[in-house]
């Protein structure tokens, strides 16, 4: 008996080793795979940094381009351009996208709610250069001429699917006793939607329309079909646009170092926008959860 109870021992303890040396095992994985992430980032951060922060300076900030063969200039009009744009873009594609989340989660029951859910998942896929000719298709052709409203249109168009989804899926993790609780107490559903359901999940809501904007800032493939660029000034939105990302694209293929140098400040600057816009906006808007539909 106590040689079984031995053997009972010595297996059950060999079986611990065994899952201990596979837990350390996948733990030792899930770290290297951590840590090779992060060094993605870091070393795109830091090469960036190394090849763009020496070139920044006021002058680059707030003057325009400089002919060929001139020394100096900036990039002033593109950080206009991109800010209007992303504004324009922003103007139409927050709300829409909000309110497509909105029916998705509070009426979306069917096949068009489905048709509605498939199409944003569909859109939110498509390269960012398929919606760009869309938009040149649509807006550009008829227009006769390339604008910022047919960029903002490109970045707008980019934005809906990923507010939409983001909407859908913060209001579904408002539980269901808190709708119950508002219609009980007599308030119409569109005031429970407004000021308990969508009131509940402002801070995820405002971190996902944040993280949208992040992705459309750095956008250049749709903006070269729709607002191609302007090395000048100018603010109508119905005229072709200067835009950071294509100004960085235009300046980093050209042949001349001058111009190559701006192009990596250019990188610099946005990266360093994108950046600031994401942890600015984990760390201000904590996103709530009130827990999970019953």
């Amino acid at each position: 008996m106590s040689s079984l109870r031995g053997q009972i021992r010595d297996f059950t303890h060999l079986r611990y080793k065994r899952r201990k040396l596979l837990s350390l095992f996948i733990s030792f994985l899930l770290s290297l795979s951590a840590l090779a992430a992060a060094s993605c980032l870091i070393s795109v951060f830091g090469y960036v940094i190394w090849k763009g922060l020496p070139h920044v300076n006021l002058d680059f900030l707030l003057s325009l381009p400089k002919p060929v063969g001139e020394t100096g200039g900036g990039m002033f009009n593109a950080f206009l351009g991109t800010l209007l744009m992303v504004f324009l873009g922003s103007v139409v594609g927050i709300p829409w996208g909000i309110l497509t989340g909105v029916y998705l989660s509070e009426y979306g029951r069917g096949k068009f709610a489905f048709l509605v859910r498939f199409s944003a998942d569909m859109l939110a896929s498509v390269p960012s250069i398929v919606v760009g000719l869309f938009i040149y298709v649509l807006i550009v052709k008829p227009m006769r001429g390339f604008s910022a409203l047919a960029g903002a249109a490109s970045l707008a168009l980019i934005m809906i699917p990923i507010i939409a989804r983001n909407t859908e899926e913060l209001l579904k993790l408002v539980p269901n006793h808190l709708r119950e609780a508002g219609l009980a107490l007599g308030i119409p559903r569109w005031k429970v939607i407004l000021r308990i359901v969508l009131r509940g999940s402002l801070g995820g809501i405002t971190t996902g329309v944040m993280l949208a904007i992040a992705r459309v800032a750095g956008e250049t493939a749709p903006l070269l079909f729709t607002a191609l660029n302007n090395r000048f000034l100018n603010l109508n939105p119905t005229q072709p646009m200067a835009s950071l990302p294509v100004q960085i694209y235009t300046y980093a293929i050209a042949p001349f170092d001058e111009w190559n140098q701006q192009a990596w400040a250019g990188a610099f600057v946005l990266v360093i926008f994108v950046f600031v816009l994401n942890l600015g906006t984990r760390w201000l808007v904590k996103p709530t959860a009130l827990g999970t539909r019953d």
